[in-house]
């Protein structure tokens, strides 16, 4: 069902265009599937980035130098997920 009629016609019985609703749950019926950065908030998403960046980190034992590797390496980790 991709409406609801909210009224009827007196005479028909039927619903004219002006007096359809739109569904808003079905408008996307068909429609792919939202992604992970579709799907979760950017601040949600820059937070699991960030804890992952952090345990990369602590794996090379906090050496300087690679902190923008480690970000790099965890967004794409994120986004795999």
């Amino acid at each position: 069902m991709t409406s609801q009629i909210t009224s009827h016609s007196k005479s028909t019985g039927r619903a004219t265009a002006a007096q359809t609703v739109r569904d808003p749950a079905f408008e996307n019926v068909g429609a792919s599937p939202p992604t992970l950065t579709q799907a979760i908030p950017s601040s949600l998403r820059e937070a699991e980035i960030a804890t992952a960046a952090y345990y990369r980190a602590e794996q090379r034992g906090f050496a300087p130098g690679n902190e923008l590797a480690d970000w790099l390496a965890a967004e794409r980790e994120v986004d795999r997920l």
